[in-house]
């Protein structure tokens, strides 16, 4: 057979890249502590998604002169949509039935992402990667993944093709890597450590030197071009490579956190670079590599990888949502969810995708009328035709939903609010807490117990707080107490209340925030001089806290101040109890450790939080800041 006849190599081993790649964000997003990087098997497939397309051209061109984008595009549409469109409207189907408070948008997330544009949505939209809790319970937050590579699908073709015509192989090399590193640089410096990076995680401009690496691996190591006999001493150097790149892929992915400054500022750059050596290795046909990622298993997965991908998160958020007391079943409940994933995944692969892949969609209808029709196909149409009926509902029903449930949209409300205010009104404290940092001591003196004594008669404040067991006394000296509490999206929810009981607290909350920002901002406040004797912590909520970052965090507070951590409530997540146990542990080995245990405190509440079972309400929120400052009044010797 000649190059012009022999068919394309189907390299095995890529299944087995697509299982760790897909495996691995599944398992990111149900256990981020364990499974840090997990989130980095998405560079997996963006990399393998630019060579095999950019490999497809290139053979073509080579081969038959050309490239037929007529065929190519409609094998793609008839990849991509036929499962898609089935997720979308399973997911509306659900969603009008069990889940009303998605509705609102849910038109518009429909359209974005069968016009491979979503991503763009999220950003304009400011959806946030990294937090499942304040604005963002959405079962489609994964999908910015697919329409970036939508769009490569349709609009890369095109560009490459004319590339290829107008100018060398050289040049069209020189270019994309070009690309592909202003790509990298704008990731780089597009990052803020005290904003959320959902920005650039889900821009195409900023992630596109992943599938940018692979373009240019398929110009310079085209499948078709890579023989099968090669010297032993290069065997040996390709199987070597290809276990030093594995061994860095497994050590990104459970070692590099996604709000880690080192994965914009290269990281993941570097791991894109990683990945397209491995992808490199596998395809060549004399590297043990490809061999070692083939088996049943792999196989199995790699080709459900686009369904696996398509439902973990509506499987994850539908059945957190009605399933809250996770918390209590960290292991079991997440084997239920992966379960469930591929159980869905492989009825979409069997009865949907394959067929409408490798079949013609005329000659699939026709047979569906025809006498000779089995029952099973009749069974499949019947159930897709109630799932698109339903789902239409569902969208239909979409027009008239409020601009989002009267809980969740207060919260997000509630949440933009504190957080400008408490942004304005730090700007005056920290100027404040600079000219006393090191003076003020946690000791008052009897002319302040004084004042504060008189002022309790004659001029008191938040006197509805006494109702909650907060003497007049202690609410005036709340009044003077300098104080920093840093956290999350819950701390930025309770906030009002806090500062109303503290007006001289500093509050560093915001969204999607895990310990090590904590890190980061007690360490700078302590380097400009604007670290006041007692610190709040409020940490947890997003993700699991480990012993070494509240050493650190103990570390830099040094043992003249006094640390109060609030215990986090979470019932819905697998970390609560994790994350709990971590500090109060701490709290054993640092004398200067207080626990405000939030959590015991409001486990027999529900009515004091949104549907999230995290957010305090506006009941909740008066509790939250009441028990703070309770713990914190008792805890300050005057």
């Amino acid at each position: 057979m000649n190059n012009k006849t022999k068919k394309r190599r189907y390299i095995t081993g890529f299944d087995g890249l697509r299982t760790i790649g897909v495996l691995g964000v599944i398992l990111y997003h149900l256990n981020p502590d364990l499974f840090s990087g997990g989130y980095l098997g998405v560079p997996i497939f963006l990399g393998l998604t630019g060579y095999l397309i950019s490999d497809q051209i290139l053979r073509s061109m080579r081969n038959h002169g050309g490239f037929n984008l007529p065929r190519y595009y409609i094998k793609r549409i008839k990849r991509i949509y036929p499962g898609l469109l089935l997720m979308l409207f399973s997911a509306c189907a659900y969603i009008a039935f069990f889940q009303k408070n998605l509705l609102h948008n849910l038109r518009t997330i429909v359209v974005t992402n069968v016009l491979n544009v979503y991503n763009f949505w999220q950003i304009a939209h400011g959806q946030s990667y990294f937090d499942r809790f304040a604005n963002n319970e959405s079962p489609f937050t994964h999908m910015w993944t697919l329409s970036i590579q939508g769009q490569f699908y349709f609009i890369w073709p095109l560009l490459f093709i004319a590339m290829l015509l107008i100018m060398s192989k050289g040049k069209v090399l020189l270019v994309t890597t070009i690309a592909t590193l202003v790509s990298a640089l704008e990731m780089a410096l597009l990052y803020n450590p005290h904003v959320d990076p959902s920005r650039i995680y889900y821009g195409t401009d900023t992630r596109l030197f992943s599938i940018l690496l692979g373009c240019q691996l398929a110009l310079i190591w085209p499948t078709d071009r890579l023989r099968q006999t090669i010297q032993k001493k290069d065997k040996i150097f390709l199987d070597v490579v290809g276990l030093i790149c594995f061994a860095l892929m497994f050590y990104f992915m459970f070692q590099v956190k996604a709000t880690d400054a080192f994965l914009y500022r290269g990281g993941m750059f570097i791991f894109s670079i990683i990945m397209t050596v491995m992808i490199a290795v596998v395809a060549h046909p004399a590297s043990s590599w490809n061999r070692i990622l083939t088996n049943p298993l792999f196989k199995w997965i790699g080709r459900l990888s686009y369904g696996i991908y398509l439902y973990q998160f509506p499987v994850m958020i539908f059945f957190e949502s009605k399933v809250t007391n996770i918390a209590d079943h960290p292991y079991l409940y997440p084997v239920i969810e992966v379960i469930l994933i591929l159980i869905i995944s492989w009825l979409s692969y069997t009865f949907v995708e394959h067929p409408l892949a490798t079949h013609n969609w005329k000659d699939l209808l026709i047979r569906l009328f025809s006498k000779t029709r089995k029952t099973s196909e009749v069974v499949v149409a019947t159930i897709l035709l109630l799932i698109t009926l339903s789902g239409s509902y569902g969208l239909v029903k979409a027009g008239n939903a409020p601009v989002n449930n009267p809980n969740k949209s207060k919260l997000a409300k509630n949440i933009n609010k504190n957080h400008k205010k408490n942004t304005r009104d730090n700007k005056k404290l920290e100027r404040k807490m600079k000219s006393s940092d090191g003076k003020f001591t946690l000791k008052a003196s009897k002319s302040e117990v004084s004042k504060w004594r008189e002022k309790a008669k004659t001029d008191p404040v938040n006197s509805s707080y006494e109702k909650m067991g907060i003497s007049q006394f202690d609410l005036q000296r709340a009044q003077d107490l300098q104080s920093i509490a840093i956290g999350d999206s819950v701390m930025v929810d309770g906030s009002d209340g806090l500062r109303q009981l503290f007006p001289n607290m500093l509050i560093n909350a915001d969204v999607s925030r895990h310990a090590d920002v904590a890190i980061s901002l007690l360490r700078q406040y302590k380097e400009k001089g604007e670290l006041p004797k007692i610190v709040i912590i409020g940490m947890g909520t997003n993700g699991p806290v480990t012993t070494d970052q509240v050493n650190q965090i103990m570390d830099i507070v040094g043992k003249n101040r006094k640390v109060f951590w609030i215990s986090v409530h979470v019932p819905t997540k697998p970390w609560e109890k994790p994350v709990n146990k971590t500090i109060k542990d701490a709290a054993k080995t640092h004398k200067n450790l207080k626990i405000i245990d939030w959590n015991k405190y409001s486990e027999d509440h529900p009515d004091w939080f949104y549907g999230d079972q995290v957010h305090p309400n506006d009941t909740g929120s008066k509790q939250y800041s009441a028990y703070i400052a309770k713990q914190v009044l008792k805890n300050i010797k005057y």
